[in-house]
């Protein structure tokens, strides 16, 4: 199984992005699909989670701006991330817990805000 995330590009500051992350191969079910971010020197941040219920989480520097949903039929997650500022600038990551393969990592895709 795979994750491929895309959606990641520059917008300035005040602007929005949707990021999307499919999950393909032999994949059986699927859990918790999250996000997350990492910046060059620091630790991978959690950003958000969607339960394969519906149910969500968000890191409190990102509530109110993004918006974690998923798509089941296709094994996808998206992250509507609004009111983006500099500091969001970095690479995020989406993250699925399969049922049958455990936790898997896609790539990243980098998200720049500048003017």
């Amino acid at each position: 199984v795979q994750l491929q995330a895309s959606g990641g590009g520059l917008v300035q500051p005040g602007g929005s992005l949707r990021l999307s992350c499919a999950a393909s191969g032999r994949i059986f079910s699927i859990n918790s699909m999250m996000w997350y971010r990492q910046a060059p020197g620091k630790q991978r941040e959690w950003v958000a989670t969607r339960t394969s219920g519906g149910s969500t989480g968000y890191a409190d520097s990102m509530k109110g701006r993004f918006a974690i949903s998923r798509d089941n039929a296709k094994n996808t997650v998206y992250l509507q991330m609004d009111s983006l500022t500099p500091e969001d600038t970095t690479v995020y990551y989406c993250n699925a817990d399969f049922t049958r393969w455990g936790n898997v990592w896609g790539q990243g895709t980098q998200v720049t805000v500048s003017s």
